[in-house]
């Protein structure tokens, strides 16, 4: 298979490696990207120079890939999907969020429905593959859940990352989405998919206080090296806690609009409810959930790596697990079962476990959060969903 790349940036390098070494016989032809920050590192570990182009659609024509690979940033995302789907392109990876706006949510479904764009495109929303949520799913599969009632969860972020966020491209909502549609995703899709229901009411709450002047200490933190000490694997891969594209200099003076702290209320159609917290300056970091059903509780944190799942009559304890899997390198294991599981999706046609449904629907409940937040007010989103389904797409068929 014949793959071209657009947005050549640090994680799709790091994806598109794992993409070969699952599938050796990929041939990774080309890219196009005026700036490529991941190409040294993709051309080290494939052993050989790729094309280079500065537009996608010369490249699209010149090379004719047989599936496109898109790392670029967040709002170029709509236009190179375009792109790809008129000029038929078999297959499709788009790293998350697909898009940035209500609006190029419609034109993206208009787009795959007109040109049978759907089955095509792959997201990169990589948590559903992580050995934790697929513990998760097993308890609920097997009746150890019940009904799910509510969910308590939160992605918590050290300061390092988050001084990244505050001078890199992320920190324009008009580039990025928001911090909640950026980052948060995945979490919001991971529990849209535990519930089994889409969003109807959504409430929000949040604003930057850590990264503000008055709380600029005196002397710096040192955020390069507390990033080597949280994450060497990925920092010493491709530095890329490094600003890029489009990147300032500023932490506490930042110019961008992006929040650093945000809660988040959720009512599903069923009437299961959740509350998500983010913070982007935790000292001791973790990303864990409370899913609480009818006939039992799971507890789980991705960073601490840990599961523990409770009977909700008895109280026993059904099983325990304080080392799940990795707990930081490749998304805690989930970017290597990703690329497998995309391999078996494409050689033997196994479903995938996330679609681009899905990872639109997780979009449209971020931007929401958002809308939510910046109004202060709840915001119903049974109108949007009308209108999603009317485009007739279906994740089963």
């Amino acid at each position: 298979m014949k793959v071209g790349i657009v947005g050549l940036g640090a994680r799709i390098s790091h994806v598109a490696a794992l993409f070969k070494e699952v599938n050796p016989d990929y041939e990774f032809a080309a890219f196009a990207d005026p700036s490529p920050a991941g190409r040294a590192y993709l051309e080290g570990q494939l052993g050989h120079q790729l094309t280079a182009y500065d537009d996608l659609d010369e490249m699209l024509r010149n090379d004719k890939p047989d599936m496109l690979m898109v790392g670029s940033p967040n709002h170029l995302h709509i236009g190179h999907l375009r792109s790809a789907i008129v000029a038929d392109v078999r297959h499709i990876f788009a790293e998350k969020p697909v898009v940035i706006s209500e609006e190029e949510t419609f034109e993206l479904l208009e787009l795959m429905r007109d040109h049978g764009g759907h089955r095509r495109i792959m997201i990169g929303l990589v948590l559903r593959y992580s050995p934790l949520y697929i513990m998760l799913k097993e308890a609920q599969a097997k009746g150890q859940l019940g009904n799910v009632v509510s969910i308590e969860a939160s992605e918590h972020i050290g300061g390092y990352h988050g001084s990244f966020f505050m001078q890199d491209w992320r920190r324009y909502t008009k580039y990025s989405g928001g911090f909640m549609l950026e980052k948060c995703c995945h979490d919001i899709d991971l529990y849209q998919g535990v519930v089994g229901h889409r969003p109807m009411r959504v409430a929000s709450f949040g604003g930057r206080k850590s990264f503000t002047p008055e709380n600029k200490p005196e002397t710096m933190p040192d955020y390069d090296a507390i990033a080597r000490e949280h994450l060497p694997e990925k920092v010493d891969r491709v530095n890329s806690f490094k600003p890029r594209w489009g990147g300032g200099n500023a932490i506490f003076e930042s110019d961008g609009d992006i929040i650093d702290y945000q809660t988040a209320i959720v009512e599903y159609d069923g009437g299961a409810s959740m509350a998500f917290h983010t913070n982007m300056n935790v000292p001791d970091e973790f990303r864990r959930f409370a899913v609480i059903g009818t006939r039992g509780m799971a507890e789980g944190d991705f960073i601490r790596n840990t599961f523990k799942l409770t009977d909700a009559f008895t109280a026993r304890t059904l099983s325990e697990n304080d080392h799940v899997g990795p707990s930081r390198a490749n998304h805690y294991g989930a970017d290597d079962m990703m690329a497998a599981d995309i391999a078996a999706y494409l050689n033997q046609g196994v479903p995938l476990k996330v679609t681009v449904l899905d990872a639109l629907e997780a979009g449209l409940t971020a931007l929401a959060m958002d809308r939510a937040r910046v109004t202060g007010s709840v915001v119903d989103m049974g109108e949007l969903w009308e209108r999603f389904d009317s485009f007739g797409l279906s994740k089963e068929g």
